[in-house]
């Protein structure tokens, strides 16, 4: 194996929780009360149109989940702005004490192995990436919203493995996400590895199953 490919959202910015769920728990503390029905149209509509909204390029981590909750909150709520604030600063917190914790791991696999991004996202992620002191460790960022493929598209996995001079054979995917990494990966025949810190995680043809990124350094000793 030569290369190590990394989901973003829910992979390296937590053990396994997407966005989605991570903001619903964070928005009932802050007082917003909905329906989780609700909350996820609301969720998905801001996050679908976020780009075409917004000129994302050069944001950060909060500016940008700022924008995408203020989007949400004129939805649900009345008090958008001083919410928007609390929301979006929360999250980016716990984003970046993630981070924090995987440093070491980060560095001691970009030591060993060539390391990438394959996430959907908006489109800044390598901004975002560079801003959080992240960028690196990582020798490509395939952000669908550059790119224009989206996971589980196979030619975004295959545009970051031919980045990283690899073969996908060569290539292990490591990702929260059942449909978009695992099955993805699978269908270019690259190796997978499922971030869940469920007791009982999904059996989706992953070859290992991790609570955190940073079980990493030492599965793969």
């Amino acid at each position: 194996m030569k290369s190590i490919l990394f989901d973003y959202g829910g992979t390296l910015d937590s053990d396994g929780a997407a966005w989605l769920d991570r903001f619903y728990l964070i928005y009932k503390d802050c007082g917003v009360n909905v329906s989780r029905e609700r909350f996820d149209r609301a969720f998905y509509d801001s996050e679908d149109e976020l780009s075409s909204r917004f000129a994302l390029d050069g944001l950060d981590l909060e500016q940008t989940v700022r924008l995408q909750v203020r989007d949400v909150l004129a939805v649900l709520a009345a008090d958008r702005a001083a919410l928007a604030e609390r929301i979006a600063g929360r999250f980016a917190q716990e984003s970046r004490a993630h981070f924090r914790r995987l440093e070491a791991t980060l560095s001691r696999l970009a030591g060993r192995y060539r390391l990438g991004v394959v996430s959907n996202f908006y489109g800044n992620l390598d901004g975002i990436l560079r801003a959080e002191g992240l960028r690196g460790y990582f020798s490509v960022v395939a952000d669908s919203g550059v790119l224009g493929m989206i996971k589980p598209d196979p030619k975004i996995f295959l545009h970051a493995a031919s980045a990283l001079d690899s073969r996908p054979e060569e290539c292990l995917m490591v990702g929260d996400s059942v449909p978009r990494d695992m099955k993805g990966a699978a269908g270019v025949g690259m190796k997978k590895a499922l971030v869940c810190a469920r007791a009982e995680p999904p059996a989706a043809g992953q070859d290992w199953t991790i609570r955190s990124v940073a079980e990493l350094g030492n599965l793969l000793a």
